[in-house]
Parts: structure tokens; C-alpha cells; sequence
């Protein structure tokens, strides 16, 4: 299992590499320039030099990205342009509520989808199975900012259960955080649950023609050891893989979320990084993004050992 690991790691290096060298040059080419906006409305063409060389935008791709990654290696992402503040430290500062998100995000989406697709695939074809497809349709059809300014409407200012904006930090009140997280959460869950909800549907119903399942159904085993037993765990590995993918899903549906409520995470300070053209700081949280991502893979398959002991490394 070691072995595994290490090997997993030492082949994410390439795929980080590739997606430094993806991130730098699609920011190279951005059209707008940072010394402008920095410069002001008053700057004039040798103060807008002056700042460029300061930046070092002066200087080739080649150099400019020989710079950046020299300092990505030794743990240094830059310092922002505008606020004069290391980007490792900015980033600090506001992962907790993206994280907490895409945890409860996560957790929603894991207790709603799979019961809905294990039940829809128990019930195929019948009037349950169409109606949870037919809301997995509408949780991939609606945008999360339409979900989101509907859910505000009725449960903040309508019914008033929920705030709308804000975000209270963990150390200050956990039920406060939890309770300004439950919107974002349940808005981006809504897209993740339709995803997780029709693989499991569909790997169960993979499932529930084997062999071995008539055989139990024979014996009498009851209808919930079945499902939930012997033929969601066979399913699991489906399951758990598209678990893992919808990450990335989370991470570009958490942007949107988090400035639809007003939540100071990481998707909205990338969100301010692009309107400011900083582009240490959207370097930054994309390349902790990218981590972010390739962790959570690794673990997923770790995880397929204990849900399928034929796995092996």
C-alpha cells in the first residue's frame, strides 16, 4: 500500500507541472494589464513602465515562469499585487469557509444521492425511479445562482430560518458557521446529488442482475441486507469514483456560491483576484485548487482497498 502511495504521489508531479504550465500561459495571454489598473486612470506611460518592471512583466514568458515556479517549489506563491500581502497567507485566511463548504456540501449530497439512486434503481422503472430522475434532471439542469437566489428568497427572506449573507468563523460559533453554510451548502449539493444519485442507479442496477443476488433473494434475505449489504457494497467502487470527480465540480460551483451569500472563501477572493487582474493571487488558489483535487483522488483510491478487498496494489 506504501509503495502505491508513493508511486501516486511521484506521478501527480507531472500533472502539477503541467497544470503550473497551463495556469501561467493562459494568464500570459489574459488580455488587460495589471500595471493599468494599479496605475490608475492618472498614470502616465513611464509610470505604467515603472510599475511593469517592478512586476516583472517586463521579462519573457520563459523568465516570468522560471521566476514564479522557482518559488512555488521553496512553498512561496507570490504576493498580491494590490494588497501587498503573501498569497500563502491570504489563502490562509479564507479556506476554512470554502473547505467547511465543500465538507458539508459533500456530506449532503453522499446521505441524499445514494439512498435516491439505490431506491430508484430497487423501483426501475416505476413511478419512484421517474421521479428521482426526473429531479436528477432538474438538480444538472438548474445554475447553481438560480438555486441559490431561490433558496435565499424563500428561506431567508420569506420564512427567515436561514441568514442570507455572511459567514461566522468556526472558532466563534461552530452551530454559526454551520447555520450560514447551510444555504451555500444545499444550493451546491443540488447539481453533486443528481451526479451521485443516477451512478448509483445505474451501477445498482448493474449490481441487482448478478447471480448472487437472486440466490440471496432466494434464500430470503431480506430486501434492505440486499441493498444496502451485498449490492451497494459491489457498487461501491462506481460510487466512490464519482464521489471523487465531482470535486472539481465543487470547486468551480463553490466560486459562484460563494458570491451569490457573501461568503469570504477562496472562491470569491479568486473571483476579486480576476476583476483585479492579481495574478499571483489567481495562480495561487488555482494551484492549492490543483493540490486540492489530486488529494482528494489519492484518497479515493486508497479508499476502493476497504469497500473492495479484490483491489489490490
Amino acid at each position: 500500500m506504501m509503495s502505491f502511495i508513493l508511486r501516486r504521489l511521484l506521478a501527480t508531479v507531472p500533472i502539477l507541472l503541467v497544470v503550473a504550465v497551463f495556469i501561467f500561459g493562459l494568464l500570459f495571454i489574459t488580455p488587460g494589464d495589471p500595471a493599468s489598473i494599479i496605475g490608475g486612470d492618472q498614470a502616465t506611460q513611464q509610470d505604467l513602465e515603472r510599475i511593469r518592471q517592478q512586476m516583472g512583466l517586463d521579462r519573457s514568458f520563459l523568465v516570468q515562469f522560471l521566476s514564479w515556479s522557482g518559488n512555488l517549489l521553496h512553498g512561496n506563491l507570490g504576493v498580491s499585487v494590490f494588497s501587498h500581502q503573501p498569497v500563502a497567507e491570504m489563502i490562509g485566511q479564507r479556506i476554512e469557509p470554502t473547505l467547511l463548504l465543500m465538507v458539508m456540501t459533500v456530506m449532503i449530497a453522499v446521505v441524499v444521492g445514494i439512498p435516491a439512486g439505490v431506491l430508484a434503481a430497487w423501483k426501475n422503472g416505476g413511478a419512484v425511479d421517474r421521479t428521482i430522475m426526473s429531479f436528477s434532471v432538474l438538480g444538472f439542469s438548474i445554475p447553481v445562482f438560480v438555486v441559490g437566489y431561490l433558496l435565499a428568497y424563500v428561506f431567508s427572506n420569506q420564512l427567515g430560518w436561514l441568514p442570507v449573507q455572511g459567514y461566522t468563523p468556526i472558532g466563534e460559533s461552530p452551530w454559526g458557521a454551520v447555520r450560514a453554510l447551510l444555504l451555500p451548502a444545499l444550493t451546491l449539493s443540488g447539481s453533486y446529488i443528481a451526479l451521485i444519485s443516477r451512478t448509483s442507479r445505474a451501477a445498482m442496477l448493474d449490481v441487482l442482475q448478478q447471480d448472487y443476488i437472486r440466490t440471496a433473494l432466494a434464500k430470503g434475505t431480506s430486501k434492505r441486507d440486499i441493498l444496502f449489504v451485498h449490492a451497494l457494497r459491489n457498487a461501491g467502487v462506481s460510487i466512490l469514483t464519482v464521489v471523487g470527480l465531482g470535486i472539481a465540480m465543487l470547486i468551480g460551483g463553490a466560486v459562484v456560491t460563494e458570491s451569490v451569500f457573501a461568503i469570504p472563501g477562496l472562491g470569491r477572493l479568486v473571483v476579486d483576484a480576476i476583476l483585479r487582474r492579481d495574478y499571483p493571487v489567481i495562480q495561487g488558489v488555482v494551484v492549492f485548487f490543483s493540490f486540492l483535487y489530486v488529494f482528494v483522488n489519492l484518497v479515493i483510491d486508497v479508499l476502493y482497498v476497504f469497500i473492495d478487498p479484490r483491489i489490490r496494489y
